[in-house]
């Protein structure tokens, strides 16, 4: 009875795996890193930023891109101060845009600014196949890719289609977003993506004036769930207005400001 059990599973898991599609790498990109999240609004854009600044920083031979996969709401354009149409090459391939040495991509440089995207999801797949398939990027050590909020479409796709070296989960400390957080760390879990850690952002507030420290959005909300999980914490992120203004203006405080405690 357990072989013929054992037997039912090994034939189940290949008649799964006959439906899923096979992962391609992207052409010259070594090393993919995806930023995620279960929810919107918890910084995540703005991580991924300085992440990708962050690595090229910290070793200049590396070459470093950023992908922009939220179609609906790209700020990647924004924070990297980046404007235009990308450049097409003799092959049909969209040249990434640059600044501070990171190649960027986003559905921000295919649209106006202000005009919103209402498109379906048959639309919205479309464009990020174009987005992971139709961009030369050269040669790349690491693509960093800022994904849009959620567990939908557009992240079981780029899971299911390129190999990624790992996930990241941001996330404040606050009830609401960690429920979100943790459905993010379980869903890469079940396409076999593994994740390297979750970021604890906006951790702390602490007044410019008094320097009295307050937690906005709760205390270790982040790491309670890192245990949980059995996963790391990558970093521990306070809410400063520096973060914040720095990424507005597209000069991002890894860049503008590398020794400032943020």
């Amino acid at each position: 009875s357990s072989s013929r059990d054992e037997a039912l599973r090994d034939k189940r898991a290949q008649i799964l795996s006959r439906g899923l599609p096979k992962r391609k790498p992207i052409e010259g990109v070594k090393q993919v890193v995806v930023l995620a999240s279960g929810k919107g609004g918890v910084g995540k854009s703005t991580t991924a930023v300085n992440i990708a600044l962050a690595l090229a920083a910290n070793d200049s031979t590396k070459e470093v891109g950023l992908l922009d996969t939220d179609i609906y709401g790209p700020s990647i354009p924004k924070m990297m101060n980046l404007r235009g149409n990308p450049e097409v090459t003799p092959k049909n391939l969209m040249r990434p845009l640059k600044n501070y040495g990171i190649a960027c991509m986003s559905m921000g440089f295919l649209i106006e600014e202000t005009a919103p995207v209402v498109w379906r999801g048959l639309m919205v797949m479309s464009a990020v196949e174009k987005l992971l398939r139709q961009v030369d990027w050269g040669q790349l050590d690491y693509l960093v890719i800022d994904m849009p909020p959620g567990t939908g479409d557009v992240q079981l796709s780029v899971s299911q289609n390129i190999p990624i070296a790992g996930a990241v989960i941001i996330s404040t400390p606050q009830d609401v977003a960690l429920l979100d957080a943790r459905k993010g760390a379980e869903m890469f879990r079940k396409v076999h993506v593994p994740v390297l850690g979750l970021v604890q952002n906006m951790s702390v507030f602490q007044c410019p004036k008094c320097k009295h420290e307050t937690h906005i959005f709760g205390a270790d909300g982040v790491r309670h769930l890192a245990k949980t999980l059995g996963l790391d914490i990558l970093g521990d992120i306070p809410l400063h207005v520096n973060i914040r203004e720095t990424c507005d203006s597209g000069q991002p405080v890894v860049i503008s400001q590398p020794e400032s405690d943020a």
